[in-house]
């Protein structure tokens, strides 16, 4: 099992965050590895919704849909996706800070199968390392805009 946290405090408010980061068009924008999103379903994100993702990781191009699991806007995101090597769930929680900054969790957890299980322990050091870049310039970008 691949199980991978990571956190940050961001600047502005849980709602900021939480709309920005729960939104899979701005996917491409703060995610390193993510290409495009493209939604499979009706606008707005909702429980049930589908989005289709390319990214490339450790030198692949990936394609896969997750689905939304769970939704609670402006508090936690859930998707999760079976398709490909590794199904995969990335949940989103957000916590207010004062209520003026915003503790995000970002999670990542799966099981790889087949030939990617012998690689999960790296995957998970990959993937650690990737998402804090993420958070990073998720924190960049909403801390500055105007």
């Amino acid at each position: 099992m691949v199980d991978v946290v990571t956190e940050i405090v961001i600047n502005r408010s849980c709602d900021q965050v939480s709309e920005y980061a729960a939104n899979p068009d701005h996917a491409p924008e703060w995610y390193v590895n993510i290409q495009s999103a493209v939604w499979q379903t009706p606008k707005p994100l909702k429980l049930g919704s589908k989005i289709a993702f390319k990214a490339a990781f450790l030198g692949k191009e990936l394609s896969y849909v997750y689905q939304i699991a769970e939704y609670v806007p402006g508090s936690k995101l859930v998707m999760k996706t079976a398709d490909g090597p590794f199904p995969m769930e990335t949940t989103y929680i957000w916590e207010s800070v004062n209520g003026q900054a915003t503790h995000m969790t970002l999670r990542n957890k799966g099981i790889p199968s087949g030939f990617s299980m012998i690689f999960a322990p790296f995957m998970a050091l990959m993937m650690k390392r990737a998402n804090n870049k993420d958070l990073k310039r998720l924190k960049f970008l909403l801390e500055n805009r105007v």
